[in-house]
């Protein structure tokens, strides 16, 4: 038997609405504002089994060497093993390239999950410190 290969997309207008949203308040998250996200929430990638999504992210580019690689939210509901850990692993690798190809040096993530972080660092991210307080403030 053959592997199933998962397809990588860019994220749509409808993505968030249909989708993200769903998926943050099932993991008892509070979703991020649309006008958070990077380009309204269009500014990522989701991976799909088929016609059915497993997990999306988002990068945001800054005017420095850095982008910013981070919002990774999954269905919760996808419980098909191994593809659901491939799919994290291809979109954060994917989202990766992207940074390199744009001309980012330096790809930042601000995870707390403990499987995620497992994730990056597989992937050549190095972890820094960990922080403690993630602050926000809405203009």
């Amino acid at each position: 038997m053959v592997d199933k290969i998962l397809d990588i997309r860019p994220l749509k207008e409808s993505d968030y609405d249909t989708y993200l949203v769903k998926w943050w308040n099932d993991w008892g998250w509070e979703a991020p504002q649309k006008d958070f996200l990077p380009q309204d929430g269009t500014g990522g990638m989701m991976v799909l089994d088929d016609e059915t999504p497993i997990c999306a992210g988002f990068v945001y580019f800054t005017n420095s060497g850095v982008a910013w690689v981070d919002w990774i939210i999954s269905n919760k509901d996808y419980k098909k093993k191994p593809e659901r850990s491939n799919a994290i692993g291809l979109l954060i690798e994917t989202l990766t390239n992207l940074c390199k190809t744009k001309g980012a040096k330096y790809c930042y993530a601000l995870i707390k999950h403990k499987g995620l972080v497992e994730t990056y660092k597989t992937l050549g991210y190095t972890e820094a410190d960990s922080y403690t307080s993630e602050m926000i403030k809405k203009l």
